[in-house]
């Protein structure tokens, strides 16, 4: 296993690599659902597909509580104390969430996730690198580089100690692109985990280093690279 990859010339659409994993006639429970745009996408695609969708949040688990999907159930819970019987899911997902576990709850986390998957069952972390273009101008105001190192350690550490066999790590980078500025401060600075804690001064300084990319007032295509590791419980 390893933390970053520095020569990611492999481009997915995630979504494509998730409907590989054979997810029909499965109980699948989502670990930090947000939204619950991935939630729905998984829900909606193949059959017979049961939707687990857990949610720290209570202000966004409620807002999800107004979704009206059959085969979807959300609940208010974290990855550190899954309100799921033993054994209980086919597969897991973790879209982007693992890292903000606080780092003395991670070991935690993924014993919970052990024990709610069957045998054999697979838990799929996806996870952005703190590297690329992105990473640096999203680094000066909301710098997640040791809180990635850590989720990545204790994962590293539940595959090593045999508490999970690594099935697959898979290394690729998706495009997002931002129309200007004002689309990028709407999209990423201004979301409620940076706490709208920037000060102008700050402010003025991601907007110049994110000017630095615009060619002729067009929309600027950025790289945002991931890691996914697929884990089985032996």
């Amino acid at each position: 296993m390893k933390l970053i990859d520095t020569n990611i010339t492999q481009e997915l659409n995630e979504d494509y690599l998730i409907e590989t994993l054979n997810l029909n006639n499965k109980t699948i429970l989502e670990l930090g659902c947000g939204n619950a745009s991935k939630t729905i996408n998984i829900a909606s695609n193949g059959f017979n597909r049961k939707v687990i969708a857990c949610e720290v949040d209570e202000i966004q688990h409620q807002k999800n509580l107004q979704k009206t999907y059959e085969n979807i159930e959300f609940k208010l819970c974290g990855a550190e104390n899954i309100d799921m019987e033993d054994e209980s899911v086919d597969m897991i997902f973790m879209f982007k969430s693992f890292h903000h576990i606080p780092i003395n709850l991670m070991p935690k986390a993924l014993s919970e996730i052990k024990r709610v998957l069957k045998p054999n069952g697979l838990a799929y972390i996806s996870e952005p690198l703190f590297i690329g273009d992105l990473s640096d101008i999203i680094s000066m105001f909301h710098n997640e580089e040791l809180v990635r190192i850590e989720a990545f350690n204790a994962i590293k550490h539940a595959v090593d100690t045999e508490e999970f066999k690594l099935f697959q790590e898979i290394f690729f980078y998706s495009q997002v692109s931002y129309k200007d500025f004002e689309d990028f401060q709407s999209k990423v600075m201004n979301v409620t985990f940076n706490d709208n804690k920037i000060s102008k001064e700050l402010e003025k300084e991601v907007e110049e280093k994110f000017n630095q990319y615009m060619q002729n007032n067009n929309p600027i295509t950025f790289k945002k690279p991931f890691r996914v590791d697929i884990l089985q419980k032996i």
